[in-house]
């Protein structure tokens, strides 16, 4: 039994009034578990025929599935290959609601450890630009991975404190995640760690927090763009309370109406300012829906844009493009960047490393970031050494492979680092690099010697 807050439940009572005992009720359900497919790699309909887990459908997340306590998806190869992401049902919904079309300038403000950032990626369909800070480095870097084991080729990953982001990017971008620190009230069946840390003041003092990052997410919104605020508590001054802020401090800042879903409520005005256009905002209630508890509210910004963006410029010396072309010629590699050959206009090489940079240029300035575009791999003496987030980006392009069924063992023990053997049928070439794959989907690369793969898996994201 969850033991809560005297305060959070005296608070809740007088929120819910006859609900409340449904509400109270809900913390004895089983948590749900979820899975989002990443779309960059696989249709939600093929991930459904391929799945080996008992999967039910989310009625409001178009390529989100529940899962069965029993199944163990972050143990499967298709993990490590980057098809899903594991996350809290209800949590999915911000980013599905922030309007994202391939091609946009969007920035997730607060993004660590990256469940949203992965999917505003997946859909830019690396078009565009994602970026995606978070103010702590360990957790940028945890973002920064999720985003790799994705595939997301357009990303700039920052470590920076959010005023430094506004004054980096005044007016940048056309769509604006800000999921902002919370109290996570809505987390307290899923993580009931998180009460020891809740308190009356603590959500007073998150409030004042969250209406600063508001103002500086305002502060680097376009003309014309969409800026989707959200939180995973239940509390009205973390959210309605917000939102009114934003309405009143920003009237270039309209509320506009989000998706209707069967469970979802909408805002109470009377927890806000009394504007009846906070019951455009939405409620998700661990009552109401299989989930747990969120907030959201998505705001335009008057006006249409005059932001002119260029396309970005790579610059590569031409030792290294010699040592690079070789290698792409060997794994037969003909296209990368969105074209229909090497984009070689938006590879970089710094300090014996290549990337592939994202298609639109970023504001001149300094920015703390672990990341600009895709990490292609390193050039060495005489050679060009591909990267791990070279080979989950990958899929689609026709590049040497080597292909298992996701359920050959072989897969487990090259995910653990090990060497293995591959018969005369499974070679496509007699020796060189590829990609060995669970099926259609790269792990990571391997180089063949005579029937053996030696294994090229970074020590760094392997199995124990």
């Amino acid at each position: 039994m969850i033991h809560l807050p005297l305060e959070f439940t005296s608070r809740m009572k007088d929120m819910l009034g006859n609900q409340y005992q449904d509400f109270i009720n809900s913390y004895e359900n089983p948590r749900c578990f979820g899975l989002r497919v990443n779309t960059l790699k696989i249709s939600p309909e093929e991930f459904l025929e391929r799945s080996p887990f008992s999967l039910r459908k989310i009625p409001w997340i178009p390529n989100g599935f529940f899962y069965s306590s029993q199944d163990h998806p972050a143990r499967h190869p298709y993990y490590q290959a980057g098809l899903y992401y594991l996350q809290e049902p209800s949590a999915m919904t911000p980013a599905a609601c922030l309007p994202v079309e391939p091609g946009d300038r969007v920035l997730d403000l607060c993004a660590a450890p990256g469940g949203k950032a992965t999917e505003l990626g997946a859909r830019l369909k690396g078009q565009g630009i994602l970026v995606a800070n978070d103010i702590s480095l360990s957790r940028a870097r945890a973002l920064l991975r999720n985003l790799e084991l994705f595939g997301c080729s357009n990303s700039f990953v920052t470590s920076e404190v959010p005023a430094h982001m506004a004054s980096r990017f005044p007016e940048y971008f056309q769509k604006i995640l800000l999921d902002a620190p919370c109290s996570g009230e809505g987390m307290f069946r899923k993580d009931p760690s998180v009460i020891d840390t809740w308190s009356p003041a603590r959500t007073q003092e998150l409030s004042a927090i969250q209406k600063d990052l508001a103002a500086r997410a305002v502060s680097m919104l376009c003309a014309g763009g969409y800026l989707l605020y959200s939180t995973c508590t239940f509390a009205p001054c973390e959210n309605e309370e917000v939102i009114s802020y934003i309405l009143e401090t920003f009237p270039e800042m309209k509320l506009v109406d989000l998706p209707a879903y069967e469970g979802f409520s909408p805002g109470n005005p009377l927890w806000g300012n009394g504007s009846q256009e906070l019951r455009k905002c939405v409620r998700i209630w661990p009552h109401k829906m299989d989930g747990e508890g969120h907030f959201m509210a998505l705001l335009k910004k008057d006006g249409l844009s005059s932001q002119e963006v260029t396309a970005t410029q790579g610059k590569v010396d031409a030792a290294s493009r010699k040592l690079m072309e070789e290698f792409f010629s060997s794994v037969s590699l003909k296209s990368l960047g969105m074209t229909d050959a090497i984009a070689w206009n938006r590879i970089e090489v710094r300090s014996g490393k290549a990337f592939l940079l994202p298609p639109v240029s970023l504001p001149r300035g300094k920015a703390n970031f672990l990341r600009n575009g895709l990490y292609l791999g390193d050039i060495k003496k005489n050679r060009f050494e591909p990267s791990q987030p070279f080979a989950l980006a990958l899929l689609g392009q026709s590049v040497t492979r080597f292909s298992l069924p996701s359920s050959d063992e072989r897969i487990s023990r090259y995910l653990r680092g090990e060497t293995i053997q591959l018969s005369p049928e499974e070679c496509p070439v007699s020796k060189g690099w590829g990609l060995l794959c669970a099926e259609d989907f790269p792990l990571g690369w391997g180089k063949l010697v005579n029937q053996t793969l030696k294994n090229k898996y970074p020590a760094g994201w392997r199995l124990s």
